[in-house]
């Protein structure tokens, strides 16, 4: 025991770094699911945690004369507390933590159904080690053993060094690396997870300042590259104009559910009758970020990109906007308002909404939300949208009303007599109880559209409905894959990005348009059919009836869709043969998804449209 008690003091700074690295290259294959592409792939999975883990642990010694044993207790706990954070936010976000989602992390969802669902009995082998250097850490300190310390000047150069040399690689596989902080997937990738977070940390300080150092002529030159493509017009423009707009946003609905089956019974049926008399746009992709149905929101309104990092909503409410409530109102009188029956600084949507134009916002407080009509995040979406008609009644019109959902939110819990449905029969519990709760909101569209046409309501009303972000991540994908009989491939995954779209005007007749486009362009499409121009807005948002399929639909990753072409994961696909192909062919798109994010981030976080009053 004497003996052991020897070797852990002399070697204890040097074991707790070889664990947590063994940890963290466990976590990265695994929980991360990365692919080692080549050999730079995997000397980078080696070293990019050595450095960082390095300089963390020596915060217990560099700056003391001797080893503070709690302090580096601390220190494995919190660096052990980071990496499981950043797993368990990944199992179902696909994405990373950032220093804006956990200045937000009361609007990610807290330690309820959704966070118990995505722990894994396995964590324990993350965790547990915790408890052991804990135990034999205090029992050296009790026993008052002194903890050997390395010599700080050389354990500090080291570090740094490796730091360095973990930079250096990563920009040599890919020098576009540090200009595309949004990639994060490829940050953590080539820099390491410790190493992306303190990069991340080094974005949210720079990002405030940007604001401060913009001016009139950063907004002009903005301006004139977005302005140099002019948007077309079709036969369809102003086919709706005066009408109301009623704006339904789907919560985690993807299309895949759209005409699909279980067990012989339609998952959607009144949306699939619908989609016979309206506009359904079949191939528009999920574009959100870190803020899901937040910068779906912001993207319909603002036409323009999430950001990075984090939730507009929450990080740049004070700011500018060209938003669809104040050009509406502009352009045609109309009173805009938001029914959402979640508490209102929820995204920090009551201040958000100020901002953007809203006359209203009809939150939680303006329902009887009770413990028989609610579920997971709030009331259910048949009761929400049966008390909401009375309010939408009393608006002058034109009105533009737009309806959050909220029922089919992960992990898709639904009470037994709302289900409408029998769960699909995969082996994947969340994608059979989300036919479900897809099914429920589906019947709660078709109660309120029954309602409207009751009251009157329906004829000379313009209506919008969106997926507003995916709802399987790529965790629970296999029931998907087993749910549609496909493989389980790249492409296969891009596809399953995709979220409906329909535009629904009664009297006119149905069309499918298959181009693709994004939830970026819903704006100006629906601005195009109530007649008002796009010209002269700075807008990344494209008309769906001119789009073209040449033109990029851009992810907030950086990666890229076209009609030809597929750029994800760092390869470049032939959409056409399903294969890998030279990244050349990509480039030209791969430039025009940086131009588009960078200018609109500039927007942002400049502010840059306080400048076009």
């Amino acid at each position: 025991m004497k003996k052991l008690t020897t070797y852990l003091s002399n070697h204890l700074i040097a074991t707790t770094v070889i664990l947590l690295w063994i940890k963290t290259i466990l976590v990265t294959v695994i929980g991360f699911d990365f692919t080692l592409m080549t050999w730079l792939d995997f000397v980078l999975l080696i070293i990019s945690p050595i450095g960082t883990l390095m300089l963390f642990i020596g915060f217990s010694f560099l700056f003391t004369k001797r080893v503070r044993p709690i302090n580096l207790l601390v220190i494995y706990s919190l660096i052990t507390g980071l990496l499981y954070a950043n797993l368990l936010y990944y199992r179902f976000y696909i994405d990373f933590v950032t220093v804006s989602v956990l200045l937000q992390i009361s609007n990610v969802g807290g330690l309820g159904a959704s966070t118990f669902e995505l722990i894994s009995p396995y964590d324990c082998l993350i965790i547990g080690d915790i408890f052991v250097i804990g135990f034999v850490i205090l029992s050296m300190k009790k026993k008052k053993v002194n903890i050997h310390r390395p010599g700080r000047r050389k354990y500090a150069l080291t570090s740094i060094g490796l730091i360095a040399l973990t930079i250096s690689l990563a920009v040599f596989q890919n020098p576009h690396l540090l200009n595309t902080s949004y990639d994060r997937d490829q940050l953590v990738k080539s820099l390491g997870i410790y190493n992306y977070q303190f990069g991340n940390l080094l974005y949210g300080i720079k990002a405030p300042f940007e604001k401060l150092t913009s001016d009139k002529q950063d907004a002009g030159a903005v301006n004139d590259f977005i302005q140099a493509k002019p948007p077309k017009k079709s036969d369809l423009f102003g086919i709706a104009e005066g009408k109301n707009v009623v704006i339904i946003s789907l919560e985690s609905t993807q299309n895949f559910v759209i005409n699909q089956t279980v067990n012989g019974e339609e998952i959607t049926p009144f949306l699939n009758n619908l989609i016979k008399d309206s506009f359904y746009f079949s191939n528009i992709y999920d574009q959100t970020s870190q803020g899901k149905t937040s910068d779906a929101e912001f993207m319909v309104d603002t036409a323009l990109y999430p950001l990075p990092s984090g939730s507009v909503f929450v990080r740049r409410p004070e700011n500018t906007f060209q938003s669809l409530p104040i050009v509406l109102k502009k352009s045609a009188g109309y009173t805009s308002v938001v029914f959402h029956g979640n508490e209102s600084d929820f995204w920090n949507r009551d201040q958000m909404y100020r901002t953007l134009g809203y006359d209203h916002f009809y939150s939680k407080k303006y329902y009887n939300v009770t413990k028989e009509n609610s579920i997971n995040y709030g009331i259910k979406d048949i009761p929400f949208f049966q008390q909401s008609i009375k309010q939408l009644s009393t608006l002058p019109e034109p009105y533009s009303a737009k309806f959050i959902t909220l029922s089919n939110h992960f992990p898709f819990l639904l009470d037994e007599e709302d289900q409408f449905i029998e769960t699909a029969d995969t082996k994947v519990e969340v994608v059979n109880r989300y036919v479900t709760t897809v099914r429920y909101e589906d019947e709660a569209i078709k109660d309120f559209f029954n309602s409207l046409k009751e009251k009157k309501m329906y004829e000379d009303t313009l209506f919008v409905i969106y997926g507003d972000h995916y709802g399987i991540s790529s965790k629970y994908e296999s029931g998907v894959h087993a749910l549609l009989d496909q493989k389980d491939t790249p492409l296969n995954h891009l596809e399953l990005q995709q979220v409906p779209f329909i535009i629904h005007i009664p009297g006119q007749e149905g069309r499918v348009i298959n181009t693709i486009g994004g939830q970026i362009d819903i704006r100006s499409t629906v601005l195009h059919l109530l007649g008002i121009s796009t010209e002269n807005r700075m807008s990344f948002s494209h008309n769906l009836f001119t789009r073209t399929n040449s033109e990029p639909v851009v992810f907030r990753d950086g990666s890229m869709v076209t009609g030809n072409y597929a750029y994800i994961n760092n390869l470049c696909y032939d959409r056409n043969s399903k294969e890998v192909i030279d990244r050349k062919n990509c480039l030209p798109y791969l430039e025009s998804a940086r131009n588009q994010l960078n200018l609109s981030d500039n927007i942002i976080l400049g502010d840059l449209l306080r400048f076009t009053k």
